[in-house]
């Protein structure tokens, strides 16, 4: 959803693991054209909270991250997620070293928020939460 300086993203799935792979995509495909990134290289990173919504937000901090501060184009993410007294994911994401021009840099994540965004699990998942451009 278009909102000034900000980007909504609303994420439909099955389950936990499909909801955090596509927001995990959303967050990679407003920065660079995912589809341009080779699997070169790989890096492992983790996100922990003491709830969902802390899990969603260190997640998308993590992966803004690894895109913006340390210049890797993400191709692709393998993770699992944990729950015991709080949730972890343990991730590896595939890709190469940034290049602007070839995986075309679209617009740099200065931050998630946790203004308005929402978990429900009812028959499936859905996540709402708002990107800081």
């Amino acid at each position: 959803m278009d909102h000034t300086t900000d980007a909504f993203i609303e994420v439909k799935a099955k389950d936990l693991k499909e909801a955090f792979s596509v927001t995990a995509d959303a967050v990679i495909n407003i920065t660079l054209d995912q589809d341009k990134v080779e699997e070169k290289e790989q890096k492992e990173f983790s996100a922990q909270g003491k709830n969902l919504d802390y899990l969603l937000f260190s997640w998308l901090e993590e992966i803004s991250f690894i895109l913006i501060t340390e210049g890797f184009a993400i191709r692709r993410i393998e993770f699992n997620i944990t729950q015991n007294d709080g949730y972890k994911i343990q991730a590896k994401a595939f890709g190469e070293p940034l290049e602007f021009k070839k995986h075309n840099f679209k617009v740099e994540i200065k931050a998630p928020t946790f203004h308005e965004m929402k978990i429900e699990q009812n028959n499936g998942v859905f996540m709402r939460f708002l990107l800081d451009l």
